[in-house]
């Protein structure tokens, strides 16, 4: 499993209704991708839940990185967010695990995202087990939809992504979303647990 996003920061007296106008007329087009397992599409509102920026950030769970790799460079969708807003930059982390909450049902209008630093002095096996543990906590949670953890060892930081039916509970270090449409493929797919 890999996970991805990209966040293409807007200027701030930007009409947002142009992302969700987009949102909704294009966002079907991967309901039905293979290799997909979700696709949130996700803005944040300057001024709206804390947001300091206006903001596009789709987040991606791949079952594939071949299929990953055919979105971004092999024609498959991507050129349409290159050819509107330039190429961002597309974070990407190796799967670690994923949970499906109480509320997997329904559809999600919020999501969170924490990254969490992997200290050099932290031992890997340690932090991970315990992130792990915290997402197991996680999947209980009431409103839940799905969360998944991820690491990225590029820059040694943990991330905890979570999809929920109604609003995200405010953490210490997240950034919250509003989730404009979500594409689920592969969902019922995905790894319960941890992914190794």
């Amino acid at each position: 499993m890999y996970a991805m996003q990209y966040e293409i920061t807007l200027p701030a007296d930007y009409d947002m209704t142009i992302i969700r106008e987009r949102v909704s007329t294009r966002g079907h087009a991967l309901d039905d991708r293979a290799g997909l397992g979700l696709k949130a599409y996700l803005i944040r509102e300057r001024g709206a839940a804390g947001s300091p920026v206006n903001q596009y950030a789709p987040f991606y769970l791949w079952h594939e990185a071949g299929r990953m790799g055919e979105f971004l460079v092999g024609g498959g969708g991507f050129q349409g967010i290159v050819g509107d807003f330039g190429r961002p930059v597309v974070q990407h982390w190796t799967g670690l695990a994923v949970e499906a909450g109480p509320a997997r049902g329904t559809a999600p209008l919020a999501a969170s995202r924490r990254l969490t630093p992997m200290p050099a002095s932290a031992d890997l096996t340690e932090q991970v087990a315990g992130a792990l543990a915290e997402l197991r906590d996680l999947g209980g949670a009431q409103g839940l939809h799905t969360a998944a953890l991820a690491v990225d060892p590029h820059h040694w930081r943990l991330m905890t992504f979570a999809l929920w039916e109604r609003e995200a509970p405010r953490r210490a270090g997240a950034e919250h979303y509003e989730v404009l449409h979500l594409s689920a493929p592969g969902l019922a797919s995905l790894p319960r647990g941890r992914d190794w």
